[in-house]
């Protein structure tokens, strides 16, 4: 009966947050001078919805990252001199494919990510989400950000290790891979069942670690989906840079370490870091492909 009361207590407090008319007055602590970021920030909200400016903003945010920064990755597929970092030089993206691969992306990110997006600020309210001035120092920010790689990494790992198994592959994760050669915008491609499950590593962690270890600030969490959407862009590319992240951070998968994912169907199950595929022995076939494809490139 008690459990039946706080989940009904919740749910009204959802709702409520949803229907929320955003005030500059509110948030603002008295006495305090706002900077002119936090102006604009609380202008945007200042006698609107709460829920769906921040959805708004939150899609918007992650539709220009996201196609931003597959951007130079496109303009390197028209450049013959760039074809020598492809991971898979052999295999070609047709046109049919490509625009398949819009044409899915859009639907998935209007119907499944945007709703997600709405319905994130009242539950960070209700978790404890800081909302209000002043804005958050930068280290922590950067130090919040890096805890959310490392909780959403450990997430992917096991949930798309789990997708590799009979009826969830078949029916759910063989369509994010299609493409066995993957190129910048295929990261998201996926069924609207994966992007729902897989995106709660991306979602949910911020709200455990505010609920459970320190507060996070709403902007912290923009910022850290504009870093995570950076990241699987990348390993996405197809491309394996000299400069790319993985050569000077040896933890960071990259492009190569996903890449030969799609390749062969098999390990390499995590999405930033190369820990837990070395802790788990699911990268022993990727190391001993790897040593060939590097070996081949510097004897040439």
């Amino acid at each position: 009966m008690a459990n039946r009361i706080a989940a009904e207590a919740l749910l009204e407090q959802f709702i409520s947050e949803l229907k929320t008319t955003g005030s500059i007055n509110s948030v603002i602590p008295s006495g305090y001078t706002p900077t002119w970021a936090e102006r604009m920030w609380f202008s945007l909200f200042n006698g609107r919805n709460e829920a769906i400016t921040f959805g708004v903003i939150a899609f918007a945010v992650h539709q220009i990252v996201y196609y931003g920064r597959y951007l130079p990755y496109y303009i390197c597929d028209y450049i013959p001199a760039m074809q020598k970092y492809k991971l898979q030089p052999d295999k070609e993206i047709s046109n049919g494919q490509w625009w398949k691969c819009l044409r899915s992306l859009l639907f998935s990110q209007v119907f499944v990510q945007l709703p997600m997006m709405m319905f994130f600020l009242p539950a960070a309210k209700i978790v404890g989400f800081d909302c209000a001035a002043p804005f958050p120092a930068w280290p922590r920010v950067l130090f919040q950000v890096c805890v959310f790689f490392v909780i959403e990494d450990f997430y992917h790992y096991w949930a798309h290790r789990l997708f590799h198994y009979g009826i969830f592959y078949k029916q759910i994760h063989k369509v994010h891979h299609e493409h066995t050669a993957p190129f910048g915008i295929v990261a998201e491609y996926a069924h609207p069942l994966e992007t729902a499950i897989l995106g709660q590593g991306t979602i949910a962690g911020p709200l455990l670690f505010n609920y459970f270890i320190e507060q996070v600030h709403i902007t912290t969490m923009l910022i850290w989906i504009a870093a995570r959407l950076w990241q699987t862009v990348e390993a996405h590319c197809g491309y394996d840079f000299p400069w790319s992240m993985n050569h000077w951070l040896p933890f960071w998968a990259g492009a190569s370490h996903h890449d030969y994912h799609h390749m062969a169907f098999v390990d390499n199950f995590a999405s930033t870091f190369r820990w837990w595929d070395r802790i788990f022995g699911t990268d022993c076939r990727y190391q001993a492909y790897e040593a060939r494809r590097t070996g081949k490139i510097k004897s040439e």
